[in-house]
């Protein structure tokens, strides 16, 4: 287990993240921050770890960077777990182009902000990729996704983080099922889709 006694950890994000934290299921939300906790919580109650959710559905990069001090580098956390960049490929395939972010703006942001996070507060990071439940690989947002996701496991390296690796974890599950039995829109898990990317948050933090 990578967290010690009394450790602050922090989620930030997304509405993969959010899951109504914010209203129907408040203060945790009803998705894989709720199971972690949940499940590390079962498993090391000795520890007394505070958890803390602070994902906003709708969020790309650049909404991140206008509430990274408030919401990731004010509560001090030990721990910063940081899942961002469905938003930011999804949208170049909907209805909002123009909000779509550039890699090179993705990769530029996220660097700067993940640097601001650690010097400020010291806090140790977690990492985990953008993700498309779709098992074709060549087909254009996976493909987008999947280069995204390239940017998130090189600043693993560079920030000598744990990854966690959702697509990969969805892959795997994809091998032997639709992408229905997770997602009815390929992004917005249902309750084991969420445990999918719970297995993959575990199997990280308890190495």
């Amino acid at each position: 287990m990578i967290f010690e006694p009394g450790q602050r950890i922090l989620f930030i994000g997304d509405s993969i993240t959010d899951c109504g934290r914010r209203d129907t299921d408040q203060p945790y939300g009803n998705g894989y921050v709720g199971l972690v906790r949940a499940f590390v919580t079962a498993r090391h109650p000795e520890l007394g770890l505070m958890w803390t959710n602070r994902g906003v559905g709708g969020d790309t990069v650049r909404e991140l960077r206008r509430r990274w001090q408030a919401d990731a580098i004010d509560p001090a956390p030990h721990w910063l777990s940081v899942m961002i960049g469905i938003n930011d490929v999804w949208r170049a395939f909907g209805d909002q182009p123009r909000d779509a972010v550039p890699i090179d703006e993705y990769e530029a942001t996220l660097r700067s902000l993940l640097h601001r996070a650690v010097d400020a507060t010291g806090c140790r990071l977690i990492l985990a990729t953008p993700y498309l439940i779709e098992p074709d690989r060549a087909e254009a947002q996976r493909a987008m996704s999947d280069r995204y996701g390239a940017v998130v496991r090189g600043l693993a390296v560079e920030f000598g983080a744990p990854l966690v690796d959702t697509q990969a974890a969805f892959d795997r599950v994809l091998a032997v099922t639709p992408p229905t039995a997770w997602a009815d829109d390929r992004v917005h898990p249902n309750l084991p889709g969420h445990a999918v990317i719970a297995q993959a948050f575990l199997h990280e933090i308890a190495s």
